[in-house]
């Protein structure tokens, strides 16, 4: 929709915007209007460089051509159905990801929360089902972020974040051990434990990637134990880290994997993938979704996964998170670069704090995250270019000296 249709002001829209939704964001001042490639317009046509991508959502592009037609044309044909028929997109799709991943089974949803949601019910169902009435805890990470439904942010190890603030109890069955210490999970882990869910590189923990001692050593426990190793790839998932799925940076496979966000280009969408034997515990009637494997989601989702994988997205990640991390680190004031591929983590001293340069850039027509009190986070489409990143390199450096 274009504000010219509407009759209304850029500002009229935002006050309506604050009159009538409950807001838990803080926003960009700005009407984004249109998006293409690497590039978001407001209303007076400003572009905007995008290094969050919808927060590693457009990963082929902002509206990518062929993820557009392919919405266009399902809409046109069938836009949705519920489970009970078949349809050609979910069916083609679902072949698409296990052959791709290496997976057995998928299940859609409509989120990364709602795919980790189904994540943690199949595993406390295959636990309870195989062992026992107690076999149902999962051993998550401190610093994790996992989603904000109630069994997602239960399982995340951040007791002092915002999203669990006030509340009350959260969902039991949860233990927290520290991320990339190998010997702190096997200490955490008792007879009532189903499994380990981590993320292979932690987000809204600070862009953490896990080492390969660490992952590698929880595959290998998991198996020693009989439990199972959860993989969050709802923000690494899909090129973004050089690597189809993050997980096969380590030479290992999860028995469930969550996914969301550069799934469906833009669309919303989320799945998890499981081995056979433990998605056996998804009987009938056990889990269910409405919207989970909407027609024009699985199209969009269709036409965003090829698009990432005919482009080798995941090649172009690495090189182009090389290449944009070694003029990061040249910056004044920085404690570290933290990258795997695109995903990419800059840390200050306690000079610099991170929401002013986002604001800083912000003002300069580029797009970041902030995380906590000196982090910026970095998720650009994996189209980028060494131009881009050289553009996006000096608007920082502007902002960092601005603010000395």
């Amino acid at each position: 929709m274009k504000l010219q249709d509407t009759g209304l002001t850029a500002q009229e829209i935002k006050d309506k915007a604050s009159q009538y939704m409950i807001e838990t964001y803080e926003r960009f001042d700005f009407v984004a209007e249109t998006a293409k490639d690497m590039y978001m317009y407001d209303t007076d046509g400003t572009a905007y460089l995008d290094f969050y991508a919808g927060i590693a959502v457009n990963s082929a592009g902002n509206c990518n051509e062929k993820v557009v037609k392919a919405v266009q044309e399902q809409c046109a044909d069938l836009m949705q159905t519920f489970n009970y028929p078949y349809t050609i997109p979910q069916a083609l799709l679902a072949e698409k990801i296990c052959t791709t991943i290496g997976m057995d089974k998928i299940f859609y949803q409509n989120s990364g929360a709602e795919a980790n949601e189904a994540m943690i019910k199949m595993a406390r169902k295959y636990g309870v089902e195989k062992y026992g009435a107690h076999k149902y805890n999962i051993v998550t990470a401190k610093m994790s972020f996992h989603g904000r439904t109630f069994g997602a942010m239960s399982a995340t190890g951040q007791p002092d974040n915002a999203c669990q603030i006030g509340f009350g109890d959260m969902t039991p069955g949860f233990a927290y051990a520290e991320y990339n210490n190998l010997e702190s999970f096997q200490a955490a882990v008792t007879d009532n434990t189903i499994g380990i869910m981590v993320e292979p590189v932690q987000g809204e923990g600070g862009v953490h990637p896990a080492t390969k001692e660490f992952l590698v050593g929880l595959r290998r426990f998991c198996d020693e134990k009989g439990i199972l190793l959860l993989l969050d790839e709802v923000q690494s998932g899909w090129c973004r880290t050089g690597a189809v799925m993050s997980y096969m940076n380590y030479g290992i496979k999860p028995d469930i994997v969550s996914m969301a966000k550069a799934m469906g280009g833009g669309m919303p969408i989320g799945a998890i993938c499981a081995t056979k034997e433990v998605a056996k515990a998804f009987s009938m009637g056990s889990h269910g979704t409405t919207f989970g494997g909407h027609p024009v989601c699985c199209a969009a989702a269709l036409a965003e996964i090829d698009e990432l994988l005919t482009r080798d997205c995941a090649k172009n990640a690495r090189e182009m998170g090389d290449y944009f991390c070694e003029k990061l680190n040249t910056l004044p004031h920085v404690k570290e670069v933290r990258h795997q591929g695109l995903f990419i983590g800059v840390e200050f001293d306690e000079r610099i704090k991170g929401i002013d340069v986002k604001h800083g850039c912000l003002e300069r027509k580029l797009l970041i995250t902030a995380i906590g009190a000196h982090i910026i986070r970095m998720v650009p489409p994996l189209i980028l270019t060494a131009a881009d990143c050289d553009k996006a390199f000096r608007i920082i450096e502007d902002t960092v000296k601005s603010l000395l």
